[in-house]
């Protein structure tokens, strides 16, 4: 997993791209997922993604991911789920102080984040991991939120 994590920041460009395109497809499917229940959808769509972000980027599936704002490399993989950046203990070599033969996620962080088109996103300070949410599908919330904030503006002309 660590050597494909590694790939996919060295890569970050490409799987900006990727996700550019594939979250408004997710975004589309809003009408398929409200139809189903969004509280059925979550079993398969979790499975899912627990595979490919797992294969990908040794996602934690923490349900709120942050990888288009990391350059692609998940903080969860930091030994101190550390969310903002790294701590005082990375080596002179960019290796984490808990885990000496790993690079820290956040040096690899800035790396990917150099690579991408909305790199600046990495100084976005990030809210807190909230642990109610471990294991459910951030696709899914995305979708929701994508699909709720739509919906405001329409029902504030409708209002009007």
């Amino acid at each position: 997993m660590y050597k494909v994590r590694r790939w996919v920041v060295r890569h970050a460009r490409g799987f900006e791209r990727l996700y550019r395109v594939f979250e408004p497809l997710l975004v589309k499917l809003h009408p398929v997922w409200q139809r189903i229940g969004y509280g059925r959808a979550e079993v398969p769509v979790r499975a899912v993604e627990n595979v490919v972000k797992g294969v990908l980027f040794d996602c934690r599936m923490c349900g709120q991911c942050v990888l288009s704002s990391t350059g692609m490399s998940c903080p969860m993989n930091c030994p101190k789920n550390l969310r903002n950046g790294p701590c005082g203990g990375v080596r002179p070599n960019g290796h984490c102080e808990v885990e000496p033969e790993m690079r820290c996620v956040w040096v690899d962080a800035w790396e990917g984040s150099r690579r991408m088109q909305y790199g600046d996103r990495i100084q976005v300070v990030q809210e807190p991991v909230d642990y109610r949410l471990q294991g459910t599908s951030s696709w899914l919330r995305v979708v929701r939120e994508r699909a709720e904030a739509s919906r405001q503006p329409a029902e504030q002309g409708a209002a009007r």
